[in-house]
């Protein structure tokens, strides 16, 4: 190499140039981590569309390390490895224009959202009314199968008992028996404008939309949907 301070010092600039070349800049990395952190919150969106959360607000965190990310000249494309994640989401950039230019990231993410909770204990087998619900806000990152429309609560049965406060899961509520087997009920059959109402007796047990056996007060057995409490609908009505 030349003694030349001129010249020396011109080989550092130039190898200074290939080395700041081929690596990205502060803002294309931060530009890259604005894009992983837009995918997470539109996964988290989606996820709260499908799962019909009330007001979802979310926190999320781009896990950062020291990776040296070379530029991508086309813009990198940044894709989700696991659409299903909520509180951990894993998501990969991608350039389109260089063969190889791949980088994993971790998303970490808190939700919540206002859910149907306990307005006071309950006990097992209680059917749910609007006096037994409120909506709370709560972390639901871990709890994905809570209930934000209050609607769907109400008329389920409490599994076991529930106390004041608690969050409801899907895992805790069930539809309520309407009918149970033995009991007397009544078979109403409608068609255009004309009703026809007789008795019978429950042969099985039905939540609302089941279908059982039902013997008619003539003897005659028939298979009859569950419409309320104490009340079926022949189901095979021509």
């Amino acid at each position: 190499m030349s003694n030349n301070p001129i010249v020396q010092l011109f080989h550092a600039l130039l190898l200074m140039g290939i080395i700041i070349s081929s690596t990205a800049s502060a803002s294309q990395v931060e530009d890259l981590l604005n894009k992983v952190q837009e995918a997470a919150k539109n996964q988290l969106q989606s996820h709260s569309e499908n799962q019909r959360w009330l007001e979802p607000k979310y926190e999320i965190e781009v896990v950062r390390n020291n990776r040296v990310i070379p530029p991508c000249p086309s813009g990198a494309r940044v894709e989700s490895l696991d659409p299903r994640g909520i509180g951990r989401m894993r998501f990969v950039a991608v350039c389109p224009s260089l063969q190889g230019w791949r980088f994993e990231f971790m998303v970490r993410a808190r939700v919540s959202a206002k859910v149907a909770v306990a307005a006071s204990d309950l006990t097992a087998g209680k059917i749910l009314s609007p006096l037994d619900l409120l909506h709370v806000r709560h972390d639901i990152t871990l709890i994905p199968d809570t209930f934000s429309d209050l609607t769907e609560v109400e008329g389920m049965a409490a599994r076991r008992t529930i106390r004041n406060g608690e969050i409801l899961r899907q895992n805790m509520l069930a539809a309520p028996q309407l009918v149970k087997r033995g009991d007397q009920v009544r078979i109403v059959a409608r068609r255009d404008n004309i009703e026809v109402t007789m008795t019978g007796e429950a042969l099985d047990n039905g939540v609302r939309g089941a279908v059982i056996r039902v013997k008619n007060s003539s003897g005659t057995l028939i298979r009859a949907r569950v419409t309320e409490a104490g009340t079926v609908e022949p189901a095979d009505l021509p």
